[in-house]
């Protein structure tokens, strides 16, 4: 917390303005717009339900085929199965370890010669780092298949001066726990088209039709954010650059003090945009160190130090293995040799120095 957030929280209780809705949510979203050059927002109470109005807003129905990355966490592609929609995954590529943008244009003319074009593309942006969006943009476009971003991981990065989650139909972002602003649990869904965001208004919020009376005329869902929540945000979104800037000195160090051992390697920062480094992750190659990513993720265990793989592939989890994957060595790569390590905000350095000191320590036994 920055300390700001409890302002705005306190206004909520003074006003007795506690459930959804209410003047934190509509200042949170105003000035998430700000930040990240959003035309309309809206906020919601997790990234996941952001996606599934994005997704359903796209007319993504029962057996429509959705593209969507493979390297991610599940929230990316479980609101397509909600929908009834079924997932194809798209590898990444080397250079920001998102979506391939190549792969992605061969997939939609192989789709497009078929007759049966896809409802939508969903790319992620991973670990806080942009994919190469224009390629991506140009593919879509070029075939009318809308592109949804989850920018779940990637508040505060850039693609060529603009944030990511902007560029497409619609946007999404996340506000859990873990992630480099906090509101506890909320997300932010975000679009150029006002027409969109005020649809996805009145389907958050049981989708009530204007009358005096409770009158439906479709199915809507309980998805709006609280506004103790929205003040929380509020004060979050405030230091949100201190919190990319505390981030990418965390990587700074660690680049700085594990880069130089052989077989270790960073994800790279792209070319088109800054990388929040929302988490630290490097590749470990066992050949060139001497133990794979799995000794060292245990090491750091034992001391009770906790570091996670990268994303298990969307293609091999048991729950999606029945889809089709275009690729997947790339993203197979990078589950088996990826380890995420302690990145918060306010970790020290006397914390990651331990961190450091035990991957050092496995390097050098194994070199006996």
């Amino acid at each position: 917390m920055s300390g700001l957030e409890q302002q705005y929280v306190q206004e909520a209780f003074a006003s007795n303005w506690i459930a959804p809705l209410g003047p934190n949510v509509d200042a949170f979203e105003q000035a998430f717009c700000a930040v990240t050059g959003a035309k309309h927002a809206l906020a919601l109470s997790s990234g996941t339900a952001a996606l599934h109005l994005a997704l359903r807003l796209s007319g993504v129905g029962p057996g429509d085929e959705v593209l969507v990355s493979t390297l991610t966490f599940s929230a990316s592609v479980n609101p397509i199965l909600y929908e009834g929609g079924t997932p194809t995954f798209i590898d990444s590529e080397w250079q920001s370890w998102n979506m391939d943008a190549a792969l992605l244009a061969e997939t939609l003319a192989a789709r497009a010669k078929a007759g049966r074009l896809p409802k939508a593309v969903v790319v992620v942006h991973l670990y806080g780092q942009s994919a190469d969006l224009e390629p991506i943009l140009a593919a879509c476009q070029a075939y009318g298949v809308p592109l949804i971003e989850d920018a779940a991981e990637a508040l505060g990065a850039t693609y060529k001066g603009k944030a990511p989650g902007t560029l497409g139909k619609a946007g999404i972002f996340s506000f859990n726990g873990n992630k480099i602003i906090t509101t506890s649990g909320g997300g932010m869904l975000v679009s150029d088209d006002e027409a969109l965001i005020a649809h996805a208004r009145k389907l958050a919020t049981q989708a009530r039709d204007a009358a005096p009376h409770y009158q439906h005329s479709e199915i809507g869902f309980n998805y709006r954010m609280s506004n103790v929540l929205a003040g929380i945000g509020r004060g979050q979104l405030a230091v949100l650059e201190e919190r990319v800037q505390a981030r990418r000195a965390n990587f700074a160090f660690y680049e700085e003090t594990l880069g130089h051992l052989p077989g270790v390697a960073f994800m790279p920062e792209a070319p088109w945009g800054r990388h929040t480094r929302w988490l630290t992750v490097l590749t470990i190659d066992p050949a060139q160190f001497g133990a794979d990513r799995e000794m060292v993720r245990l090491a750091l265990e034992a001391e009770n130090i906790e570091a996670r793989p990268v994303w298990k592939p969307m293609h091999l989890q048991p729950i999606f293995s029945k889809y089709a994957c275009m690729g997947g060595g790339v993203a197979e790569h990078f589950f088996q040799n990826g380890l995420c390590l302690p990145s918060g905000s306010n970790l020290t350095r006397d914390e990651q120095q331990r961190v450091v000191e035990i991957i050092r320590e496995i390097y050098q036994k194994a070199r006996v």
